[in-house]
């Protein structure tokens, strides 16, 4: 098994990670807000607890719940598809241009991180 010293460099993936989750915890709220406020706290405290709470050692310094490293891909998958379908869904048309292309971005600078999880077991 690789040593949590082993995890690619992922600066850049970060940032762009970070800002989609911003996103999502932003716009999939306000998109669900016009069908019920129960639902757009709901969404709020799964898309940023959900992945506080699991996670894969070695990709994060303190682990509560350790889970293997796919979870952690699908967690990052679940913000972005989050953020992009809720940017399409309630913001104007360059907008959601805008995210969808980050998004994009994101999977594509995730793609060191993500292939290093894929190897980490719990």
């Amino acid at each position: 098994m690789d040593r949590p010293d082993d995890r690619p460099d992922d600066r850049v993936a970060s940032v762009l990670r970070f800002t989609t989750e911003l996103i999502a915890w932003v716009a999939t709220p306000w998109a669900l807000a016009s069908y019920s406020w129960v639902l757009a706290v709901l969404s709020v405290v799964v898309l940023i607890g959900l992945p506080t709470v699991f996670s894969t050692p070695g990709d994060k310094a303190q682990v509560m719940v350790a889970v293997p490293g796919p979870v952690t891909i699908l967690l990052v998958l679940l913000q972005l598809a989050a953020a992009v379908t809720a940017a399409w869904a309630v913001w104007p048309v360059w907008a959601a241009v805008v995210v969808s292309a980050l998004a994009a971005a994101t999977t594509v600078t995730e793609r060191r991180r993500w292939l290093w999880l894929l190897r980490r077991g719990v």
